[in-house]
Parts: structure tokens; C-alpha cells; sequence
């Protein structure tokens, strides 16, 4: 009966053997998880090199044995287009910038999924109306400046530095905390 406990989810559940790593099954594992994710290649090595410490260290191999068919796979899906740095970092920028990320930000989050810096910096570089955009979308969110239900002259530094902490230059921070809140207002502050 505890079995079907189990089963059902009731109980605690078992934890399950990980599979021997074969060169196939790291191509399967691959393309199982590109299938669902876009990554770098990096983000992808990084990936199955976790799957292979996992494996190796249950079974008892040197994980230094597979590198060679961790390498081929990699490889083969860079080759292939499966995974594209490029495209990733262009896709994960612009995702961001509407989320109201600076550019800053932008750079330092690519850099941590493994696209190279140059790449990084390319992708997240916008011109300065696209950089107060994505600040009044930050700002918005978080209820800095002309968003905040308080008094806004008594939180004025404190939303400044949360603005900096975000990544945005002080110029493009005070032009949001000290705007109106209408994106057609404040449309030239940085002209």
C-alpha cells in the first residue's frame, strides 16, 4: 500500500539512478533540452557537463572521460544552429529591454548565461530614448518617482539609488524620478 502512496505522490519519493553517460545519450539530452530552451553554447555545456558530474559520481567514472563526447556534442549543435550565441543574446536583450532592464543589465545578465563580452555589449547597446524607455518601465514597476504612492521629494534618494542599482546612469535616473510619469512628457530630457 505505501507503494501506491508513492505513486500518487502522497509519499516521499524515490530519487532516480542516473543513466550511464553515452555519447548518444548526451546528443539525446541535447536536444531535449534545446528542444525547450534557447541557450548559448556555453549555457548548454554547462548543462550536460552537470548531467555527466551527476552520473559519474553515482557510477563511479572520472568525469575527464567524457569531455571528448561532451565537446562533439557541443560542437555538433553549434555547427548545426541549435545553438546560436548570437541569436540568444539578441533575443534575451530585447526580452529584458521590455521588461525594463537597463543596458547595463542587460550586458551583465548575457555574461552570466555565457555569451562572450563582446557579443554581450553588442546585443545590449540601445540609443538613450530606448534606455529612458526601459527605465520609466522600471521605475513604473517598482513605484519610483512620479509612480510612488508616498511623498515623492522625502523618498527622491532612495529611489535614485534604486535607479542606480538597476544599472541606470544618473542622468537617465533623475530624468524619470523627477519627470511627470507621461511617456509623451518626458520624450527630450536627454536632448
Amino acid at each position: 500500500m505505501a507503494e501506491q502512496g508513492d505513486r500518487r505522490g502522497q509519499g516521499a519519493r524515490l530519487a532516480r539512478t542516473p543513466r550511464r553517460i553515452t555519447p548518444d545519450y548526451l546528443q539525446r539530452a541535447a536536444m531535449h533540452y534545446l528542444e525547450r530552451y534557447s541557450a548559448p553554447a556555453a549555457q548548454l555545456r554547462r548543462v550536460l557537463a552537470r548531467k555527466i558530474a551527476l552520473s559519474c559520481r553515482h557510477h563511479g567514472e572520472d568525469p575527464a572521460l567524457h569531455e571528448p563526447a561532451l565537446n562533439d556534442v557541443v560542437a555538433r549543435c553549434v555547427s548545426s544552429g541549435l545553438a546560436d550565441d548570437r541569436r540568444f543574446a539578441e533575443a534575451r536583450a530585447a526580452t529584458l529591454r521590455r521588461r525594463g532592464r537597463s543596458a547595463r543589465a542587460v550586458a551583465a545578465s548575457l555574461a552570466a548565461k555565457g555569451v562572450s563580452r563582446e557579443l554581450a555589449e553588442g546585443a545590449s547597446s540601445v540609443g538613450d530614448e530606448e534606455e529612458l524607455a526601459a527605465a520609466r518601465k522600471a521605475a513604473r514597476r517598482k513605484r519610483l518617482g512620479p509612480w510612488t504612492r508616498g511623498d515623492r521629494t522625502a523618498s527622491r534618494q532612495k529611489d535614485l539609488a534604486a535607479m542606480a542599482r538597476a544599472g541606470f546612469t544618473v542622468t537617465v535616473a533623475r530624468a524619470v524620478i523627477d519627470g511627470t510619469g507621461d511617456d509623451e512628457a518626458n520624450g527630450g530630457i536627454l536632448a
